[in-house]
């Protein structure tokens, strides 16, 4: 079992920018693939970033791609998403996932664990 609680969310005005962590615990976290996808209201939930178990590789949304930077702290069992340039359209509730393998996909079907989300607004 993986337990992931996520922070960091808030109100911000377009342009801000917010950094989010999700601190995990119940398995080895630095051997396996993590990920941010968000669920605006209305909408389907989407894939944001992903990162491989060691961190040196990440992959982008392309509508954060440049904006948007995902990195993990394995010795804290902690990851992260630094949110910059931050517009409206990134309002969203941001969920933390956890893959049970090394490398993750853009598909949320295939992370196992997942945490209870934390609310981002962008005020125009």
């Amino acid at each position: 079992q993986v337990q992931l609680v996520e922070s960091g969310g808030g109100l911000v005005q377009t342009g801000g920018s917010l950094r989010l962590s999700c601190a995990a615990s119940g398995r080895t976290f630095s051997s396996t693939a993590m990920a941010w996808f968000r669920q605006a209201p209305g909408k389907e939930r989407e894939f944001v970033a992903t990162i491989v178990w060691g961190g040196l590789s990440t992959y982008y949304a392309d509508s954060v791609k440049g904006r948007f930077t995902i990195s993990r702290d394995n010795g804290n069992n902690t990851v992260y998403l630094q949110m910059n340039r931050l517009k409206p359209e990134d309002t969203a509730v941001y969920y933390c996932a956890a893959s049970s393998k090394r490398v993750g996909t853009m598909k949320g079907r295939e992370y196992d664990y997942w945490g209870q989300g934390t609310q981002v607004t962008v005020s125009s």
